[in-house]
């Protein structure tokens, strides 16, 4: 059965020797580039193009057809060649189209030679781009597999072989334009399927997996496989962003599943709320996908890994972190909009009342009356213009939930009840959630990149309140969520260090379970020896050794050894002598928590803090900090550099995090596990068995 692939999606290829046959709305020239493990190309000789069929293991057709068949033998391919990128880019002058999204999508579908259909992909999302990475085939520890790449370049052919690190890319496509040119490679239109001819009874393998242009697959239309749900952008902005989905076509037309163009700027403050953009038009011919209530002039659908990147983990975070910055800027907009009709107010009202002989009567209420008007019609606008931005975010936050990997999902993400150790590192991690007042069910993933450049502080005193104090029911209904025992007041001392100390063993759990297996490893200090149930779940499963050592003894062992480590660590790597270090020492990155920090500390294990907390990062060994602000301070500002230097979460809800943008304060909310839960258990029990079995 052939798979179907979405964008970022892989699949293991279990023969040596395959085909790939492309299928297009219009002449294509079909390439292969042969790369190193990081996708550079060592010159042109790795190019296979229709001036030059054949390289190593690959042969390519020499015309610009609609239909093509690559010939590849991956165990003929040359040793360093890791990645094998098929190119397909419209030539100038040959048939009727100039951009992709003005005729149907390729679609690439990897078989055996007896024409069995291992993979496919339809390459949807193209718009004005003109050359595209289709696929790529690439060897990951001995094994091939096929990803779905779906590269577009608008600037064409050029600039695809330019990103690939071909120095001459200019001259190569020059070349290819003129073997076209020339007649070495001739224009040939796909043959077109009789009416009522199923698509399969072709004649021959050439038939047996190639949609027809006039009737694609379903893959064409949003996917339903999690991970790629329908999605799109929230907001307007001056363009969409690099690898934004765009016109797929659907009963012979393209649709556009771009974001919608998103605002760069917020209104200003002294400017009335314009009325909201409408939604780009779809293209002549452009209809809504099967199943779909949305009209053709509307809103387009969601899907997930809507965003630049190589793969769908790096998708999917920057498609996150553009919904973080839509939502801030939609909320800015509204904020200053409604700013805008409360100063216009008082200045009408102030306008009206200023004539004595207008202050009573009738008069002085019509005045009133139309100024009141004015202003709840500017707020109303303003609302209807933030109502639709969320709406188009909510609608994205549901399909990019449900796809997202271990590493960025929430506990109770069904991701985690079959999850097994990772074979590589990931390239963020989630904190917790990120949300604002105007909209209380909407929340934002809150994402930091691995490694962690600067450790965590977690408030375990009066320090994680602050800002929250008073009435606030978006808080409450959030604290309820994570099933803690507080009441709806403040809570205390004691409930505090409870649940600071739960945060930090959920994130040491989280990155445990994320990294492969023998790579990360936990330290603890807690020198009152109070953390012990919090620290169960990582002293049973074994992923955490022993119990920590209380006092001052267990302090000075664990800083001394982590020091050596950095150490060490820091002179074989400026020194290049890494096959130097001893024996005995744990390479694997380390997550140091300190609990009930400053107690225990003495002036020496103090600077040892210090120093791990400043060089520990860039050799593997991250600091995270469950301590109490008020009693730090109270070594004055020794310590104020530190408290300064991390980044601090708290284990309550609470309005203390700043975007970069317009400056709000976002709700912050920790990342636990669902009261009476034990998924951090059952996956603290698989790293720590992947760790015994490594």
């Amino acid at each position: 059965m052939t798979a179907e692939l979405v964008r970022g999606q892989n699949h293991p290829l279990d023969r040596a020797r395959v085909e790939i046959r492309v299928t297009a709305g219009s002449p294509v020239v079909a390439g292969v580039t042969l790369g190193d493990a990081q996708g550079r190309l060592a010159g042109a000789e790795a190019v296979a193009h229709p001036g030059a069929p054949r390289r190593p293991g690959i042969e390519v057709p020499r015309q610009a057809a609609a239909d093509h068949r690559i010939a590849v033998d991956l165990d003929a391919l040359p040793g360093d060649v890791h990645r094998v990128s098929v190119l397909l880019a419209l030539p100038r002058g040959i048939g009727a189209s100039s951009t992709f999204g003005s005729a149907a999508a390729p679609s690439v579908t990897v078989t055996g030679l007896d024409g069995t259909g291992i993979a496919r992909y339809t390459v949807t999302g193209l718009g004005a781009e003109s050359a595209v990475v289709a696929v790529e085939l690439y060897r990951r520890q001995g094994a091939w597999k096929v990803r779905a790449v779906g590269q577009g370049y608008a600037d064409g052919l050029p600039a695809m072989l330019h990103d690939q690190g071909l120095p001459q890319a200019a001259e190569l496509a020059a070349q290819i334009e003129e073997a076209i040119s020339h007649g070495q490679a001739r224009a040939v239109q796909a043959p077109a399927v009789a009416a009522g001819r199923s698509e399969r009874s072709g004649a021959g393998p050439a038939a047996a997996d190639r949609p027809s242009p006039a009737h694609p697959p379903a893959s064409d239309g949003p996917p339903s496989a999690p991970g790629a749900a329908p999605g799109t952008g929230a907001k307007a902005a001056a363009a969409a962003r690099p690898g934004d989905v765009a016109p797929a076509p659907v009963g012979g037309g393209p649709i556009d599943y771009r974001h919608p163009q998103r605002r760069s700027t917020p209104a200003p403050a002294d400017q009335a709320p314009t009325a909201p953009a409408p939604a780009p038009a779809a293209p002549a011919g452009a209809s809504a996908p099967a199943g779909s209530s949305a009209p053709p002039d509307g809103p387009s659908l969601p899907v997930a890994g809507d965003a630049a990147g190589w793969s769908m983990e790096e998708r999917l975070y920057n498609q996150v972190w553009g919904m973080f910055e839509d939502l801030a800027r939609s909320v800015a907009a509204y904020r200053s909009a409604s700013g805008f009709a409360e100063s216009r107010l008082e200045q009408e009202l102030d306008q009206a009342l200023s004539d004595p002989r207008n202050r009573i009567g009738t008069a002085a209420d019509a005045a009133r009356a139309t100024a009141r008007d004015k202003h709840a019609a500017l707020v109303a606008q303003a609302r209807a213009a933030l109502d639709r931005d969320l709406a188009q975010l909510a609608a994205e936050s549901a399909v990019v939930e449900p796809a997202l990997p271990p590493a960025f999902a929430r506990w109770d993400h069904p991701v985690w009840q079959g999850h097994h150790t990772p074979l590589e590192r990931p390239m963020a991690l989630r904190l917790g959630d990120l949300h604002l007042p105007e909209v209380l069910d909407l929340r934002i993933p809150m994402l930091v990149r691995l490694p962690l450049e600067r450790g965590l502080w977690i408030d375990s005193g009066p320090d994680a309140y602050a800002g929250s104090t008073g009435p606030d029911p978006d808080r409450d209904i959030a604290r309820r969520e994570l099933g803690s025992a507080l009441t709806d007041g403040p809570p205390d001392e004691a409930g505090l260090r409870r649940l600071a100390m739960e945060t930090a063993v959920a994130l040491a759990a989280r990155m445990l379970a994320i990294h492969p297996a023998g790579d990360f490893a936990v330290q603890v200090i807690d020198p009152g020896g109070t953390a012990a149930p919090a620290l169960a779940p990582l002293v049973e499963s074994g992923a955490l050794p022993a119990a920590p050592v209380p006092g001052a003894k267990g302090v000075t062992t664990v800083l001394e050894a982590l020091t050596r480590r950095v150490d060490l660590v820091q002179m074989a790597v400026r020194h290049r002598a890494g096959d130097a270090l001893p024996p005995d020492l744990d390479t694997a990155e380390q997550l140091l928590i300190v609990h009930d920090f400053p107690h225990g500390f003495d002036d020496r294990a103090l600077t040892q803090l210090r120093y791990l907390a400043d060089e520990g990062p860039a050799v593997g060994v991250h600091l995270l900090m469950v301590a109490d602000r008020a009693q730090s301070r109270e070594h004055g500002p020794v310590l104020d550099p530190l408290w300064r230097s991390l980044l601090r979460i708290t284990p309550v809800p609470d309005a203390h995090l700043a975007d970069p943008w317009v400056g709000h304060a976002w709700t912050y909310e920790p990342l636990l596990a669902p009261k009476g839960s034990q998924v951090v258990r059952q996956v603290l029990g698989r790293v720590a068995a992947a760790r015994r079995a490594s």
